[in-house]
């Protein structure tokens, strides 16, 4: 099976490798050494100081945006959302569960973020903005520096889900002004699911985390940043991802991130261009490096999904909701080449 999905996605060899040794005992020095290697690595790959602080989730990037929203903010605090698909409905969801005020800016499909959209909501007070900068079930990459002067305008903290987005799209978090970034472990650093990381700097930690009460045991944020200051975490991590994501910092800081990022790129150019060739139908919107969106304007797109992978083992990656029968998504992310995509676009030309 060849994954083109958005994650879990291919894995490297040396992941795999990894993932095929014993498990260590992790209350040890040895750990410890790792994992402040392990939120090292991650700061200056995601472009912020040291002194930021980092918090290892063991659970799904959900996890992680459900302690960032539940954690950072209260019943004081007003939040606005770019909801334009399933992952910005879930921080509105997050938002109501927690009985946290918030606005919403509402996107239908196809419709792209705009200066004209947001102004439309300057006027209102908010504590801080909430973004998945790559909304990930329609591949919309929204503008960063758009959000980063609309809340610079409006003193707002800026939240960012960049779970798709980081390590494919361009991303300096102390230069995008961004307070909080979310990411996981089975997108572009192509590991295991099952490992989040929040990463916030230190005003917004002081500021929003530090002195407020805990709402929740397991995804209490200040624990696991105490924790941290020794290289360790409150409860059982997911151990063997943390290894596994010790040996993809260090190949990716060699590479370097803007190879790594132009490496994506190329691959979703490639595809794009060719899909176009072939008349298959893509969206006008920005579009994130990470994934592909293909519209089926006659309702197939499962069909077509479930043949790519029962006939021909190859998976692309589904949508669910209102957009199942219409739209499915391929990727460019993890272990893949050029010739993957060559053989994914022969396979689909024969289906339409």
């Amino acid at each position: 099976m060849k994954l083109f999905t958005v994650g879990p996605v291919e894995m490297y060899p040396e992941t795999l490798a990894i993932r095929n040794l014993q498990i260590p005992y992790f209350r040890t020095d040895e750990f410890s050494k790792l994992m402040l290697e392990n939120a090292a690595m991650l700061k200056e790959l995601i472009g912020t100081n040291n002194d930021s602080k980092c918090a290892f989730i063991t659970g799904s990037g959900s996890a992680a945006m459900e302690a960032v929203v539940s954690n950072c903010f209260g019943k004081s605090d007003k939040l606005l959302i770019i909801n334009g698909g399933s992952f910005g409905e879930r921080f509105v969801k997050i938002c109501q569960i927690y009985n946290i005020s918030y606005d919403e800016v509402r996107l239908n499909f196809g419709e792209t973020l705009t200066n004209e959209k947001l102004s439309l909501f300057f006027d209102n007070k908010y504590t801080a903005l909430l973004v998945n900068i790559d909304e990930t079930s329609t591949g919309q990459l929204y503008d960063i520096h758009l959000l980063q002067d609309f809340c610079q305008k409006k003193k707002m903290k800026l939240v960012v889900d960049a779970i798709s987005s980081f390590l494919s799209d361009f991303y300096e978090m102390d230069k995008m002004n961004i307070d909080c970034s979310i990411i996981s472990s089975q997108k572009a650093l192509a590991l295991a699911p099952g490992l989040s990381m929040i990463v916030m700097n230190n005003t917004f930690y002081h500021e929003k985390v530090e002195n407020r009460e805990p709402v929740n045991l397991y995804l209490n944020i200040k624990e696991h940043v105490k924790n941290m200051e020794r290289g360790q975490t409150p409860n059982t991590p997911a151990v063997g991802i943390c290894f596994e994501l010790h040996q993809r910092l260090m190949e990716i800081r060699k590479m370097g991130v803007e190879n790594h990022v132009m490496m994506i790129h190329q691959r979703a150019e490639y595809f794009r261009e060719k899909a176009r060739l072939i008349g298959l139908s893509i969206p006008t919107y920005p579009l994130s490096n990470t994934l592909t969106p293909i519209i089926f304007d006659k309702g197939n797109a499962k069909e077509i999904c479930n043949i790519l992978v029962n006939e021909y083992n190859l998976m692309v990656t589904p949508n669910g909701g209102a957009l199942a029968d219409t739209v499915l998504r391929v990727g460019h992310i993890g272990n893949l080449k050029i010739e993957d995509f060559d053989l994914l676009l022969d396979k689909m030309k024969e289906l339409i």
